[in-house]
């Protein structure tokens, strides 16, 4: 199994090189680039407007004036051949595609993202800040919807028909046809000051001053930001799982072994927990990693823009229509990265589960 694992690991190197590649030349050669965003903020707000926001444009030089000088930009006189030669040198765009391409594999294989194009940080920085955030809404998430719907799930087969049955099916639909970003607003009308009571925090993962608690402080402040969000987010995956769960019960309950463990008088909580518990879990068990790449990617966007919480789906959405390309390749490069790995923790995991299953002599066949 280590070989396997080896194995693995080593594979996230070329799927990495790949997926970095095929979305580089697309984006690259898309128009709309960086270049572009620059040069239509300068010719719609001028100079002073982006020295205010930060951005290296006050570095460049402006179109010459009328004694010849640099004179203050006017965006209906467009921008000079100079200028224009200056802002691509500014992204590096002055280089060919293949040369920017190898620097970008070379700077990944360090570690090195770089610096934002429109942000006064690096993106070492901004990631470092936004991971936090997108980590705990899909973890949480996606640990409260397993602990929750499994045990749901099983119940439900055990009573297939009965009103705890059809109830609890009812509810957990009803629940996800909520949308999550609907919900989160309603929460925070409810709880977080809108019209009622002002129990939870409305924004951020931290209170002003976190640092100079202590560790149960910090630990209650943090929980007590992320209930509102991670309930938010949680509340329309319980329908899915619960199902399945039950679903994989039930077809492993109507298996030949299961009537001969009864007629050997094996107690009903044994056959249950000790024989058909690991064989229903396999197929739950392998949608894990799935699961929680979609909350952790695709998910808490809007529930990161309800709460105001800076995480990675906001911060490359936001690159994104930007053109932020070392933001966009960074979050990219990290999805990725971590999508890979939990694909193997999930295989791993179901190993665990069911020793019967073998990767690494399938791997061999």
């Amino acid at each position: 199994m280590l070989r396997y694992t080896l194995r693995r690991l080593l594979l996230v190197i070329p799927t990495l090189l790949g997926i970095l590649t095929i979305n580089f030349f697309i984006v690259q050669t898309a128009p709309g680039g960086p270049v572009e965003q620059f040069i239509a903020i300068l010719e719609g707000s001028g100079n002073a407007f982006m020295e205010r926001a930060g951005s290296p444009a006050g570095d460049l030089p402006l179109p010459a004036g009328p004694e010849g000088g640099e004179g203050i930009y006017s965006g209906a006189r467009g921008l000079s051949p100079k200028t224009l030669a200056a802002v691509r040198e500014l992204y590096g765009f002055d280089k060919p595609i293949l040369v920017r391409y190898g620097e970008m594999l070379w700077n990944f294989s360090c570690f090195d993202f770089g610096k934002s194009l429109f942000k006064a940080d690096s993106v070492t920085g901004l990631l470092a800040d936004a991971l936090p955030v997108s980590v705990s809404l899909g973890l949480w998430s996606t640990l409260i919807i397993y602990f929750v719907s499994i045990p749901a799930g099983i119940a439900r087969a055990i009573r297939r028909g009965s009103t705890f049955d059809v109830l609890t099916g009812a509810l957990t639909a009803a629940a996800s046809a909520i949308p999550g970003f609907l919900f989160a607003v309603l929460l925070i009308v409810l709880f977080a000051g809108g019209s009622y009571w002002q129990i939870f925090p409305l924004r951020g993962l931290h209170t002003l001053g976190y640092e100079n608690f202590t560790f149960f402080q910090q630990v209650t402040d943090y929980l007590h930001h992320m209930a509102l969000p991670v309930f938010s987010l949680s509340i329309g995956g319980f329908a899915g799982l619960t199902l399945l769960t039950r679903n994989s019960f039930l077809d492993e309950l109507a298996k030949q072994y299961v009537e001969t463990a009864r007629s050997k008088g094996l107690v009903e909580k044994k056959i249950l927990y000790g024989h058909v518990f690991r064989n229903a879990m396999l197929i739950v068990i392998s949608g894990l990693p799935g699961a929680f790449v979609r909350m952790f990617f695709t998910g808490s966007l809007l529930i990161e823009t309800v709460f105001s919480l800076n995480g990675l789906g906001l911060l490359g959405f936001e690159a994104a229509m930007q053109r932020d390309y070392p933001v966009m390749f960074a979050t990219l490069y990290i999805f990725t990265l971590i999508g890979l790995v939990t694909s193997i923790i999930g295989d791993l995991t179901m190993t665990r589960v069911d020793p019967r299953i073998d990767f690494a002599e399938r791997s061999k066949a």
